[in-house]
């Protein structure tokens, strides 16, 4: 009879562990998907400014085609993107897109001082440093989503209820983070 009550305890232990740990991987799941929902938002609102500031530049750069479709194809990708992995990749080429588009403005000083120009940057900048915001929420959210799936006694049965592997971070790229590493900016006078 002692036995049989040990078992039962045992296996309603175990039950306990089963049930909180699943339980833990499902709300860190939701977290992380509903900040990735908050990226969404902003990177909807960044690519619905792209296709104002190309007409802003189109009007004092109109013969900078390449660099203006760059961004148009970029934005588009980006559009179209669907899955973390796809999105993450698509928004870096689409920053690299806008990085020479800006460029542009340094060569046009009658776009630079563009009221126009300068508010669709300055909306663009406020909006890139709520991504980066977002971005790390996400990322934190994914981090913890990821230590825990990978600990015991979840990594025993993470795989079996449809948590089998890590979720992807929304990294910054190669391009980026090589532009980050780079010898600061000098300035002469």
């Amino acid at each position: 009879m002692t036995a049989l009550i040990v078992i039962i305890v045992v296996i309603a232990l175990v039950g306990f562990l089963v049930v909180g740990a699943y339980n833990k991987l499902v709300a860190l799941n939701q977290k992380a998907n509903q900040s990735f929902a908050d990226i969404d938002v902003q990177l909807k609102q960044r690519q619905d400014l792209i296709p104002n500031l190309v007409e802003t530049v189109k009007g004092y750069a109109g013969h900078e085609k390449g660099t203006l479709e760059a961004v148009i194809a970029a934005r588009a990708a980006a559009a179209g993107a669907t899955t973390v992995d796809d999105k993450v990749q698509a928004e870096n080429v689409l920053t690299g897109a806008l990085g020479r588009l800006f460029a542009l403005s340094e060569a046009y000083p009658d776009l630079k001082a563009n009221t126009n120009f300068l508010q669709l940057q300055a909306d663009l900048s406020d909006i890139e440093n709520k991504l980066a915001a977002a971005r790390r929420f996400f990322n934190n959210a994914v981090a913890e989503f990821n230590a825990v799936r990978a600990q015991f006694p979840t990594v025993l049965f993470a795989g079996l209820v449809g948590f089998g592997s890590d979720k992807p971070f929304f990294d910054v790229g190669a391009a980026e983070r090589a532009d980050m590493n780079a010898a600061p900016p000098t300035v002469k006078f």
